[in-house]
């Protein structure tokens, strides 16, 4: 049975991404950042890794650099919803098979772990859809109130809006694009 590491620190995404590859049949294995992904990595020694570019402290690089060092033969495919050509090359550079952009789905995940290694792994400038400014915005209260550990009134001050307006955008489902 194929294994797989989910890394990202959105903890809502990584939990369906989880049922998901869960219910196609896989050994799903959570992280919610870099320490915690090299643990599981040491413990579980998984085929395959998800990782997200962008999480507090170190970053997705810093992961792709140290999991390499310890399984070289780790599949690491980065998702980000931060993605540029400069990102892109240095982590095919650290051993990234492929780096895909934020929104992704399970098929889209599936099929860039099972490209042919040998190709090009970054992605060609048309293929990078940019995300809205809308869902932008979104993953970033997302990222500012899990910072601020879930404190509205604190996440608040630091987007510089009311509690109140930040209530409501949470209330809102996330944009899809």
């Amino acid at each position: 049975m194929q294994s797989i590491l989910l890394v990202d620190d959105e903890e809502l995404f990584r939990g369906r991404l989880a049922r998901a590859f869960t219910n196609r049949g896989y050994t799903v294995f959570q992280a919610g950042d870099v320490d915690e992904a090299l643990a599981k990595i040491k413990e579980n020694r998984p085929e395959w890794a998800l990782v997200d570019l962008k999480m507090p402290g170190k970053s997705g690089l810093d992961l792709i650099r140290a999991a390499k060092e310890f399984l070289p033969l780790l599949k690491i495919v980065v998702l980000t919803g931060y993605g540029s050509i400069a990102t892109a090359t240095e982590a095919i550079k650290l051993g990234a098979h492929y780096y895909l952009p934020k929104p992704a789905d399970v098929e889209d995940i599936l099929n860039a772990f099972e490209k042919d290694s040998d190709l090009p792994a970054a992605p060609e400038p048309q293929e990078f859809e940019a995300p809205s400014l809308a869902r932008a915005e979104w993953e970033h209260i997302q990222r500012v109130l899990n910072d601020c550990d879930n404190n509205i009134t604190a996440a608040a001050h630091r987007l510089g809006i009311h509690r109140r307006t930040l209530q409501r955008k949470l209330y809102k489902y996330a944009p899809k694009k």
